[in-house]
């Protein structure tokens, strides 16, 4: 695809988003208050840290289906550790950290090791994940610690009343950190030319094994902050938590204009596709008589709608690279 071509699935998340924002003001002028913007970014926090380590993954050419898993296994992970013993809680965020990272080098691994499907690797991930949930706790565990009170009565308060709360710093710091990452690194070059074909990259002089194993690993880490800003959020640890995350977290990315085969695409049309699907359910939230299925029903219209345009400018592409080699 050209740099131009590049931008469009992006500039065509940010209009709807914007389009549908319009739409929501004009029937619930309170939608642009900052009380519902706080909200906005509090209630997808952690979709929004987890899509970030899919968009990287996405971009690389894979998928990791194991990140809905992790984050369950994270809460279970945090919530029995603080009942059991007396570690601080950011101690326990480290050693969680390095768990999930090492979990997803580890995959990353065993896909370039064994030259296996990452859909068939990260799948038995997920179920391992859950597994490992499960043998901590078939239980519901809250978490009640002095730290966690503190992390949720701190916030920045917004004009308008409206809260900017610690977690939803943490997911806006994590989509600079996923675009700086992706974008200015030399491993974020990587990436993209992992995503453009393993021949290709490895012509390019990329080291297609490291890049691989860093970016499951980045994965496991983001999937890892994201169960630490969803057990904040919740205040428990539920092994049955997140069932199906990781499809919306890729429904996040190909809306936020991410091509689903790799090598293009960019971490802040992550975040506007992780807003838009909030905004969905925000909306029906302020209707009051739509059924919650609805937020599926336009979620699948919209991730229908992008693969189409990313079809349609792959040809496009296609068609004006055949017409300069002519």
């Amino acid at each position: 695809m050209t740099a131009n071509a590049r931008l469009y699935p992006l500039f065509a998340t940010i209009a709807i988003f914007i389009a549908a924002y319009a739409i929501c003001w004009m029937q619930f002028p309170y939608m642009l208050s900052t009380r519902v913007v706080g909200n906005l970014l509090t209630d997808n926090a952690y979709l929004g840290i987890v899509a970030v380590g899919m968009t990287v993954v996405i971009l690389s050419g894979g998928i990791d289906l194991s990140v809905g898993s992790v984050i369950a296994f994270s809460g279970v992970f945090i919530s029995v550790v603080l009942r059991d013993t007396s570690l601080h809680p950011l101690v326990v965020f480290a050693l969680l950290l390095s768990v999930t990272t090492a979990f997803g080098a580890f995959m990353g691994l065993i896909i370039h090791w064994l030259a296996m499907p990452a859909f068939i690797v990260t799948l038995a991930g997920m179920f391992l994940a859950r597994g490992a949930a499960y043998m901590l706790t078939i239980d519901s565990v809250p978490i009640d610690h002095a730290f966690y009170e503190f992390i949720k009565d701190s916030y920045y308060l917004m004009p308008g009343k409206g809260r900017l709360t610690v977690i939803a710093v943490v997911m806006l710091l994590s989509v600079a950190f996923g675009a700086l990452i992706a974008h200015r690194t030399r491993f974020g070059a990587s990436v993209f030319a992992l995503g453009g074909g393993v021949q290709t990259a490895r012509l390019m002089g990329v080291n297609v094994g490291q890049t691989t194993v860093l970016v499951y690993a980045f994965s496991g880490f983001m999937a890892g902050l994201s169960g630490i800003v969803f057990s904040i959020y919740t205040g428990s640890g539920y092994p049955l938590a997140t069932v199906g995350t990781e499809l919306t977290a890729i429904a996040a990315v190909v809306i936020g204009g991410t091509i689903l085969t790799g090598g293009a695409g960019y971490v802040v049309g992550t975040l506007f596709g992780v807003l838009t699907m909030g905004l969905i359910q925000t909306y029906i939230v302020f209707d009051g008589t739509l059924s919650s299925w609805w937020t599926k029903i336009v979620i699948g219209l919209l991730l229908l709608l992008f693969i189409v345009l990313q079809k349609g400018l792959l040809k496009l592409t296609g068609t004006q690279r055949d017409a300069a080699l002519a």
